[in-house]
């Protein structure tokens, strides 16, 4: 049977360019997105600071837990912290007493405006060399690297730069102060954040220490890097997946397409004594023919758009650039297989009815469509609306987008194979409710067309459907939330501008300022579990959270306030012992005092002020000012040089950022080939009606007619798959909704909605004239004719 589907694939290759164009987009998809997902299993990150250092000792950079298996098995789990942690100084005091050690080296790490800021102390660890003037002796003095543009003399943020080494890093400005100072701005004089050990053999760690050689120095040099790791890795596997359901309800639809429009061809093997094994084998082969040569050609562009795609994050900056993409035969040969599998079992499914029917009665079956729904079909159709309905129960009391993601694009997609599954049935219905013949000839005609062969309007139904209910979802899920935030921010701040790099206590002085509140943003974490939180001196003049639960009077060190979705997640409430780890890694033990509403406009935890600032990286954060009496102008011209300030709004609310980008970017992927689907699926399904259009045309009907006759045809099958998808999109983003924001209705923008379904059903529009016009420029009587 390979010989013979070898020769049908010579002779029928506009059948089977759907198929392979389908096959394709899904190899060269899955293969980018599994990319990802090995970039962050096996990705590394090669050290610029520590470079010339073969031993790094710091803290424990992850959080850890240990979990019980049962029958007295225990796991420990890790999750990285947020923050840097750092080690006593006193353990490098203990460094230096091993044996075989030669050199000890401490540094500090803190953030100095554009610039990574250290002491001199720790430039041996690169090591850096003076090319012009000397090292920083003073408070007010600066070394800067090769890069910085700057000479000997210049000013650097009040600074004089005193020196200007011969090295500079790929990837990070470095400016380095006295040794004294450096201790000082970092804020914690007791502490270092690394310590560079030259030995000769084995050292023994202090207590809680960690030793970093090999690429494992990078990983604790760029702590982002981790982050984006385990970003890689949820998101590759989220999409790999997402796109992997995708590409196989693309393709068994453009296979049953296919099938379909040769069901005359295949009934009359069958006709000819063609057994049902025989029938299977020649789709199948078919089948296997496309599948590799798709697979291939497509696992090979996946690799160029995994590339793309990593070059795009980096841009972004959700992936650090010395996070090396890792390029390996894994992901083109797992696209390729997945590729090849889905390709065999839509061959399968689609050649399952023609196969299984009695000779005599097959080209009877291929003569009439009569759009009967197998039983089989139907049983598995309302099995996947039965689990659409659970995953929509599940989504809803799901409280973390990390979560929700995936649970919302799987519902999605389920509630879309149920449709397409029963897509006969409801293309019957639809059918008989389109008002296509109140457009004339070319309506009735439409109308005739779409109840004589529901079976081709259904084809169409899938991917549209699938085109306008996964483009709803992605776009219109962080929509919700966001928009949910912006709300929350803005019924919650009382303050009037939000200052950057000005002193809170000083602000407080400015005649007309009432109040001025400072806040850090941080995350936190409660065992594994990652919460956003904010540090502030509560002040009820810049800030109402909408408390419903217990009270903010008197907020101090040892208290913490909670969200109320946050404290359903914990299942605590007023009064209980909150215990959670900072983002360096430091233990705190707090009392919830209060419950509040705006969780997505503040963070899921609010944490006392002078509780933060010595457990993160950055300790500047913003200040919240309220000066109801007071202009922009007057607070700007009270304010220090290089302070910015603006009016309070909802952007105060904690957003997404770039990695909501970084994740639109990637799902826009499976919609672009979503659309692909789309104008593949509806051109195939034009382009195999070429003896019915000459017919039409022999028959007296005008081109004019017989194209208008299509584009009703195709506006009615975008109306049901617009009235569908929307129906789908909708109640997965309330089930959604329900679980991240705790309202069903869900924000949908009516302009970016109208724009969806517009191009939905442009590129449908589309895929139908362009092969229409090239169909109807055969004469009819040499289409009817040919083969």
């Amino acid at each position: 049977m390979i010989g013979l589907a070898i020769r049908t694939l010579r002779h029928r290759k506009g059948a089977f360019a759907g198929a392979f164009v389908a096959l394709l987009c899904a190899a060269a998809l899955v293969c980018a997105c599994l990319m990802l997902l090995e970039t962050g299993l096996r990705g590394a990150v090669a050290p610029e600071r520590y470079a010339g250092t073969p031993l790094v000792v710091a803290a424990d950079q992850y959080v850890r837990e240990s979990v019980d298996k049962g029958k007295g098995r225990t796991k420990t789990k890790a999750k990285p912290l947020t923050e840097r942690a750092w080690l006593p100084v006193s353990a490098a005091a203990e460094l230096r007493r091993a044996p075989g050690v030669t050199k000890v080296i401490t540094e500090v790490t803190f953030p100095f405006g554009g610039f990574t800021g250290h002491g001199w102390e720790s430039a041996g660890l690169t090591p850096f060399t003076i090319a012009q003037g000397r090292e920083p002796r003073a408070a007010g003095e600066v070394v800067v690297d090769a890069r910085a543009g700057l000479a000997v003399g210049d000013r650097l943020r009040g600074r004089r730069v005193v020196g200007v080494t011969a090295q500079a890093l790929p990837s990070q400005d470095t400016v380095f102060l006295s040794t004294a100072e450096a201790r000082r701005l970092a804020g914690r004089p007791d502490l270092v954040s690394a310590i560079g050990v030259f030995a000769s053999g084995d050292v023994p760690l202090p207590r809680g220490a960690v030793a970093y050689t090999g690429d494992e120095r990078g990983r604790l040099e760029f702590l982002d890097a981790e982050q984006a790791r385990v970003s890689l890795i949820s998101m590759g596997g989220a999409l790999a997946g997402t796109s992997l359901l995708v590409a196989i309800l693309v393709v068994v639809g453009t296979f049953a397409l296919s099938v379909q429009q040769r069901h005359r061809e295949l009934a009359l093997l069958r006709a000819v004594a063609a057994t049902p094994k025989q029938v299977r084998e020649l789709v199948t082969g078919e089948a296997l023919l496309v599948g590799v040569a798709a697979g291939a050609l497509g696992a090979g562009a996946g690799m160029g758009l995994g590339v793309w795609l990593h070059a795009t994050f980096v841009a972004l900056g959700t992936t650090p650039a010395n996070l090396r993409l890792v390029v390996s035969p894994f992901p083109p040969l797992v696209a390729f297989v997945a590729t090849l599998g889905a390709a065999l079992a839509a061959a399968r499914v689609s050649a399952r009815r023609i196969a299984r029917i009695r000779p005599v009665e097959a080209l009877g079956e291929a003569a009439l469509d009569r759009g009967r729904l197998p039983w089989w079909r139907a049983v598995v159709g309302l099995a996947c609306l039965a689990g659409g309905v659970v995953l929509a129960l599940v989504l809803s009391g799901l409280r973390t987008e990390a979560a929700a993601t995936p649970v919302t694009m799987l519902t999605a997609l389920l509630w879309t194979v149920a449709v397409t599954l029963l897509g006969p049935l409801l293309a019957r219905a639809a059918a008989r409710v389109l008002p296509l013949r109140a457009a004339g000839v070319s309506g009735f005609l439409a109308a005739r067309n779409l109840r004589a062969t529901p079976q081709g309007l259904a084809s169409v139904l899938s991917p549209l459907t699938l085109l306008v209910a996964m483009t709803c979802t992605i776009l219109f899920a962080p929509a919700t939330v966001g928009q949910a935030a912006l709300e929350q921010a803005g019924a919650g701040l009382r303050a009037g501008y939000v200052v950057v790099g000005a002193d809170a206590a000083a602000l407080a002085e400015v005649p007309g300022v009432e109040a001025a509140t400072p806040v850090l943003r941080t995350t936190v974490r409660v065992g594994l579990d990652k919460f956003s939180a904010q540090a502030l001196a509560y002040d009820p003049r810049t800030v109402d959270l909408g408390v419903t639960e217990g009270s903010m009077d008197g907020f101090g060190a040892k208290d913490v306030a909670v969200s109320t979705s946050a404290a359903a997640r914990l299942g605590i409430g007023v009064g209980d012992p909150l215990r959670l780890t900072l983002g360096d890694g430091t233990p705190a033990r707090l009392t919830v005092t209060a419950l509040y509403a705006r969780g997505l406009g503040f963070g899921e935890l609010t944490l006392p002020y002078e509780l933060v600032p010595r457990h993160v990286d950055d300790p500047s954060g913003v200040v919240l000012v309220s000066a109801p009496t007071l202009g922009a102008g007057a607070l700007a011209a009270a304010l220090p040089d290089g302070a910015e300030l603006s009016e309070a709004s909802g952007n105060a609310a904690p957003g997404g950022g770039a990695n909501q980008q970084a994740t639109l970017v990637a799902l826009g992927l499976i919609i672009a080939f979503t659309a692909i689907a789309v104008v593949n699926t509806v051109a195939m399904a034009t382009s195999g009606r070429v003896r019915e259009l000459a017919a039409l045309r022999l028959a007296g009907t005008t081109k004019r007619q017989v194209l208008r006759m299509l584009r009703l045809e195709t506006l009615g099958a975008a109306l049901v798959a617009a009235a569908l998808g929307t129906g789908i999109a909708l109640v997965t983003l309330a089930a959604f909704g329900s679980g991240m924001t705790g309202s069903a209705a869900p924000y949908v923008p009516v302009g970016t909605y109208a724009l969806v379904i517009t191009a939905a059903t442009g590129l449908a529009l589309l895929a139908t004239s362009v092969p229409a016009r090239l169909a109807l420029r055969v004469r009819p009587a040499a289409a009817v004719a040919s083969r």
